[in-house]
């Protein structure tokens, strides 16, 4: 698909419930990239961050959009999830608390991913 270049592609998501639409496209977007082979991270920010929680994003509803709790899945299982250290203390989530598979990181992480070679990052 991407002539054998190793890509990456970084979406962070910055909104949840508050802004249905803005995050939905978050997710499908990253989910459509791991669903077509491409190496992809999500980081959950702001509200978004709730849906690193068992549960939440089944809660999630937006009319005409797939199941976030579906999309999810799909990036849990070929890429990787992280929810921002900072928004999930705002929050008390913690390690302990998220989805098996999603990890807590913060700008370091996040800037590293972001500025390596051949990634592409996108902010929603």
């Amino acid at each position: 698909m991407l002539g054998g270049m190793a890509r990456t592609l970084v979406v962070k998501a910055t909104a949840g419930a508050d802004a249905p639409e803005r995050c939905a496209q978050a997710f499908t977007v990253a989910a459509t990239a791991a669903a077509a082979g491409v190496d992809v991270s999500l980081w959950l920010t702001g509200e978004s961050t709730w849906f690193a929680l068992p549960g939440r994003a089944q809660d999630f509803e937006l009319p005409h959009s797939a199941p976030l709790a579906e999309l999810l899945h799909v990036i849990l299982a070929t890429g990787k999830v992280t929810a921002c250290t900072q928004c999930a203390a705002r929050r008390d989530i913690g390690q302990d608390d998220v989805i098996p598979g999603v990890r807590i990181a913060g700008a370091a992480v996040f800037v590293e991913e972001a500025m390596a070679e051949g990634a592409q990052a996108l902010v929603y």
